[in-house]
């Protein structure tokens, strides 16, 4: 877990996890396990506002890392400029 992150130009610092879980899928060639696929984590941001966030595991790749880390949702407020709008 990042303890701060940039999106769309304002930096935001994790205060708290309020929940986290994980997703699981099916291997990839056929062989019945299941892997975990996503970490998931709500968490309270400052400036303040609570934002999901998740993780996506993969193989590593040397050639072409890819991002690992997205924003799922945001609460109302949470923008950079505060009211809610983009």
């Amino acid at each position: 877990m990042p303890s701060r992150f940039t999106w769309r130009g304002a930096e935001y610092r994790v205060t708290a996890v309020l929940h986290a879980w994980k997703t699981t899928g099916p291997c990839s060639h056929g062989s019945g396990e299941l892997y975990v696929r996503r970490h998931w984590y709500t968490v309270s941001v400052e400036p303040p506002g609570v934002m999901t966030l998740y993780f996506d595991r993969q193989a590593r790749q040397s050639r072409r890392p890819k991002a690992r880390w997205w924003l799922y949702t945001l609460s109302a407020g949470t923008l950079p400029n505060g009211d809610g709008k983009s």
